[in-house]
């Protein structure tokens, strides 16, 4: 094998394929689960609960170039971000997307260089 592939190939051996396994094997298994059954919705609740905290993680204590954005920019587009999800009717990809508009605009307009 060529030494270009090998990085691919090791990515999607290691990588996709042992987290894929368990996500169709979880696909499978829940197809008779019941949308509304106490489970589903505590599992829901749990992964809401540890998306937020990774999200304020991010925010409140950034590493690397997301510190160069001030607490004001990664705040506002919080806040902005949660505005939007309910102008838009309950829209996640337009939120992320709102959010992160506003994200890149405060980074711009306060200054912050980064390195690409």
């Amino acid at each position: 094998m060529s030494d270009f592939l090998l990085p691919y190939v090791l990515m999607i051996v290691v990588a996709f394929l042992p987290t894929e396994m368990w996500r169709s094997l979880a696909v499978y298994l829940s197809r008779d689960l019941n949308e509304g059954s106490q489970i589903i919705v505590w599992i829901r609740a749990v992964a809401t609960a540890l998306l937020t905290g990774i999200v304020a993680k991010l925010m409140l204590s950034p590493t690397g170039e997301l510190a160069l954005v001030p607490l004001w920019g990664r705040a506002g587009a919080i806040a902005v971000a949660f505005a939007a999800f309910f102008i838009l009717r309950r829209n996640v990809i337009g939120a992320v997307l709102t959010g992160e508009a506003v994200l890149i605009s405060a980074a711009y307009f306060s200054g912050a260089h980064f390195n690409f």
